[in-house]
């Protein structure tokens, strides 16, 4: 694994992991975390793919965040990111990581060949954080970055409670999770300054596959089922058994179709 650097005039250096050899493949990691928690995927796709993980600049270690954070920043690292790799490129993006993937899209469709989105939370027809966000941030704010991502988990993304308190009583994860809090809650806000609506996608003609798992949370679903409306080109694959966290618990059925994407949209130059 070498770093790719992508460099810019006007903000400072962006990095990537570059990983493996072949058609190219652009990935978007979640939120909550960092580039590596893909690790488990990545490993199934490098025998076929150049895989480029893009370290979000909000999730990377000691980031300054400037608020608001807007998903036009990041969607400009995309493209940026994007420019340096051969084409044709297919773009992958999971959660908030799939929202600043379509985004980037919006901007350059000719960039990407196709579009994989794993559940990402548009705003399609009400705001994704809404209120909580505001209780996120003052939770924040007031030093408890535990309760602002009890918040996030059980208010925004809307996991069950029970779960929830199973994750913040686990140690190691309690501490994986609060290191990357301030990210996380300034990721919700991003997402909500996009309004609500998409109609602005009608257009984006990419191919596009949306991702969702079946035990995911209700507003997920619905929210890609409006993308997959709404977007010319869209085929919609349900993950049996699987929630929003495959690249965790089932990595090679996500590597899998990811593999089934790109062989549809790469085409000749897609892996042999």
């Amino acid at each position: 694994m070498t770093e790719l650097l992508a460099a810019s005039d006007d903000t400072p250096p962006l990095t990537a992991l570059d990983d493996g050899s072949g058609p190219s493949l652009l990935v978007v990691h979640p939120g909550g975390g960092d580039a590596t928690a893909w690790d488990g995927v990545i490993r199934h796709l490098t025998d076929d793919f150049r895989v480029v993980r893009i370290n979000r600049r909000i999730y990377t270690p000691d980031a300054e965040i400037a608020l608001p954070h807007s998903m036009a920043v990041e969607a400009a690292d995309i493209l940026r990111v994007a420019r340096l790799l051969d084409p044709p490129v297919l773009l992958v993006g999971h959660s908030s990581g799939a929202v600043a993937a379509l985004e980037a899209a919006l901007l350059d469709p000719s960039a990407f060949a196709g579009l994989f989105l794993y559940e990402p939370p548009m705003p399609t027809r009400e705001l994704i954080a809404g209120e909580a966000a505001a209780r996120a941030r003052a939770a924040l704010l007031g030093g408890d970055r535990v309760e602002a991502l009890r918040i996030h988990l059980r208010d925004i993304v809307r996991m069950p409670v029970g779960t929830v308190d199973a994750l913040l009583a686990d140690q190691s994860l309690r501490t994986a999770l609060v290191a990357h809090a301030t990210a996380q809650i300034a990721d919700d806000e991003a997402i909500d300054l996009l309004g609500t609506g998409i109609d602005r996608f009608a257009d984006l003609a990419v191919p596009t596959t949306l991702v969702e798992g079946e035990l995911s949370p209700a507003h997920l679903r619905e929210r890609l089922h409006d993308l997959a409306e709404t977007l010319p080109d869209a085929r919609t694959v349900t993950f049996a058994g699987q929630g929003h966290v495959a690249h965790l618990a089932a990595p090679v059925m996500l590597a899998d179709a990811i593999r089934e994407a790109a062989e549809h949209v790469l085409g000749d130059h897609g892996p042999k």
